[in-house]
């Protein structure tokens, strides 16, 4: 049996909660919605989390496909799906709650800010009932991540979760202070975050991966008896990153598409002043593929252009 806020989903049930967190000043609520799937049979319980940061919508499509298509007949275990954290965010096409980003208030306060209820009420009466979890996310700033999974340093639970899911690219990544994936990880709850698109904008190719990978994890850890067919090529894993940045201030051109693959001494892009007088090419340092890149075109001297790993 799962219980979320006092609500209690029992074996072959299926539940649609709202999580109350607080009221604003016109007298609404804000709530968490919460969809639970539990099995027949006792297994693992999985957290889908989108919308942590307002404006990364592609998460919040990927859950919403998901949930469209009657993909979770959950026949063991359980799945408990989160389409919008950051409801407030959501709404405003915004990050944060009034400046403050939810994801640096883990394991939050019921006290403090909106942003620390929000983290408080999510820690408490949902992230207290899973095992692991997918977290979605995009780059921020007009930054495109091509779809990678991201897992903290050291889990092995996390790096299986990562093969399995079977993004493009997959690496480890540092743990945020006081972010969900670090408040899980001290109860040692993998969570692995699909990063794929940008703030604010829809990414079928993105989205698409991002369903395909959850029906992965969905099949292969036998939440479900349908069987989701294996991929020959498998995600390619990245041991070093680096960002490679602009080198003089001006409009950014970027010369090749993400995802690519670059060879050492490659030029990849230019940065050019504003009167045809100047211009910078960007070289790739070393053979590596392109993972993220930055779309805004005004930049200034060591503004991040364009994220790479090998």
């Amino acid at each position: 049996m799962v219980e979320i806020a006092g609500h209690r989903i029992g074996l072959g049930e299926s539940k649609h909660i709202s999580v109350e967190v607080d009221r604003l000043p016109t007298g609404l609520m804000v709530e968490i919605p919460v969809f639970v799937f539990n099995g027949k049979e006792l297994g693992p319980t999985m957290l889908l989390q989108g919308g942590l940061h307002g404006d990364e919508v592609n998460g919040v499509e990927i859950i919403r496909r998901l949930l469209e298509e009657k993909t979770f007949k959950i026949e063991r275990g359980c799945v408990i799906v989160v389409p919008i954290l950051n409801i407030f965010g959501f709404l405003s096409t915004s990050r944060e709650v009034s400046g403050k980003d939810v994801n640096r208030y883990f394991p939050g306060n019921k006290n403090g800010s909106l942003a620390s209820r929000i983290a408080y009420y999510h820690t408490k009466a949902i992230a207290a009932n899973i095992d692991f979890a997918i977290d979605f996310h995009t780059g921020g700033d007009q930054r495109n991540n091509y779809p990678q999974i991201r897992y903290t340093k050291g889990s092995e639970r996390g790096e299986a979760l990562a093969q399995i899911f079977n993004a493009p690219f997959r690496f480890e990544s540092a743990l945020i202070n006081k972010s969900f994936r670090k408040e899980a990880h001290k109860h040692h709850i993998p969570v692995i975050v699909y990063e794929a698109g940008e703030s604010n904008r829809l990414d079928d190719k993105a989205i698409e991966i991002g369903i395909k990978g959850v029906k992965n994890i969905l099949s292969q850890l036998d939440f479900t008896s349908i069987k989701q067919p294996i991929d020959q090529q498998k995600s390619v894993h990245l041991n070093k990153r680096k960002w490679l940045r602009a080198p003089i201030a001006g409009m950014f051109h970027s010369l090749i598409e993400n995802g690519t693959f670059v060879k050492k001494g490659e030029i990849i892009g230019k940065v050019t002043d504003t009167y045809g007088l100047t211009s910078a090419p960007i070289k790739a340092p070393q053979s590596a593929y392109l993972i993220a890149i930055n779309h805004f075109p005004i930049v200034k001297r060591g503004d991040a252009l364009y994220h790479i790993g090998w």
